[in-house]
């Protein structure tokens, strides 16, 4: 729904004014807090990303990621680096592809707000799985090693790895909707028709569930390090949503290009597996029969992903979006809404949809 250009997004670029940091202070922490530091340091920012600005730390024999909260106001809970921090070090030993990490920063003072230092992941990023330069192949090998670290995450016992204590076991779904519900009517810069029919109707239709994993919350391909030669997860990157909740409804948020930028494309002849394929072969892996009230699943999701459009549209008008391309999509926030609805309404008409 959005316009993005993969180019735009790799690689690393100066650091833009407004983020950036006291590197004499930022040395200060390293040399004190991560185990093997050595400077000089120099730092960069990376070109993709929409919501905790991250930079590349190169010294002369390694290099770091650092992930911070943007600069200015925020909302409440958003941008919890110190969770992504926490859900990352207690997977560090689980079967799950993921960076670890070095040391967690709650002290303000140093570069203006909170953040943390990781691994640095020597791969790659596929920014467009779907249309991108890749092989029939190469792009089923690149779903499924999607699919296959997703697996892994929610076979994960949350409580064997220490995280009982991440969040709540029950009611994930109705917790979210009351959370991007809320932050949708904070950050409401238009009327959205649609997003007031799934306020009112996906509350009142949640499946019912027991099933509880650690959830990533923004799951794409995108948001995953492929190895630099292999077409292999190495890294599930970006885990500021992450909490406990049902597994199915993460799933099918990394499910939603079936019924979005898909929608109407021939995925054989691109080498993508189909939708049904895709679903099995995740029930398989997590030893699962099958998913009841699938398009429920995928509207909650698309709601969500309106929602955090509309959020990026109002962060672009607060100055405090992360990244230069926020504003586009920001635009997006009414017709992924309007996506969303017709998963529940089959007559909605959405031949004015790109």
């Amino acid at each position: 729904m959005t316009d993005f250009k993969a180019e735009d997004n790799t690689g690393t670029v100066p650091v833009q004014d407004r983020h950036q940091v006291d590197l004499e202070a930022l040395t200060a922490f390293m040399e004190t807090s991560v185990a093997g530091f050595q400077g000089p340091m120099r730092i960069e920012e990376f070109a993709g990303g929409q919501s905790n600005p991250t930079y590349l730390l190169t010294t002369p024999d390694r290099r770091y990621v650092l992930r911070r909260k943007p600069p200015g106001e925020l909302l409440k809970s958003a941008h919890a680096v110190d969770r992504e921090y926490k859900v990352l070090t207690g997977l560090a030993d689980a079967d799950v592809p993921t960076a670890r990490t070095y040391a967690l920063c709650t002290d303000d003072s140093v570069i203006g707000t909170w953040f943390y230092v990781m691994e640095y992941l020597d791969g790659r990023v596929i920014w467009d799985a779907t249309h991108g330069p890749y092989s029939p192949q190469e792009r089923f090998e690149i779903w499924d090693a999607a699919n296959l670290a997703v697996a892994k995450l929610h076979s994960v016992d949350y409580k064997q790895v220490g995280l009982s204590d991440f969040g709540k076991e029950s009611d994930y779904i109705a917790r979210q909707l009351s959370r991007w519900g809320g932050q949708y009517e904070y950050t409401k810069t238009v009327d959205n028709p649609f997003m007031d029919n799934l306020l009112a109707y996906l509350p009142a239709n949640i499946p019912s569930s027991n099933d509880c994993t650690i959830v990533h919350g923004d799951l794409q391909i995108a948001n995953m390090m492929m190895h630099k030669d292999r077409n292999e997860v190495i890294g599930i990157l970006d885990w500021e949503l992450s909490t406990l909740g049902c597994p199915i409804a993460d799933f099918a948020y990394l499910c939603r290009p079936y019924r979005d930028a898909l929608r109407g494309v021939d995925v054989a002849a691109l080498g993508i597996p189909s939708e049904k394929a895709f679903v099995e072969a995740y029930c398989e892996r997590t030893g699962r029969a099958g998913i009841a009230e699938w398009d429920y699943y995928l509207a909650f999701n698309m709601f969500k992903m309106a929602a955090i459009l509309q959020g990026i549209a109002k962060r672009v008008l607060d100055g405090t979006a992360a990244s230069q391309h926020a504003e586009a999509a920001g635009a997006g926030a009414f017709n992924m809404a309007k996506l969303a609805w017709a998963q529940i309404d089959s007559s909605v008409n959405l031949d004015d949809l790109d």
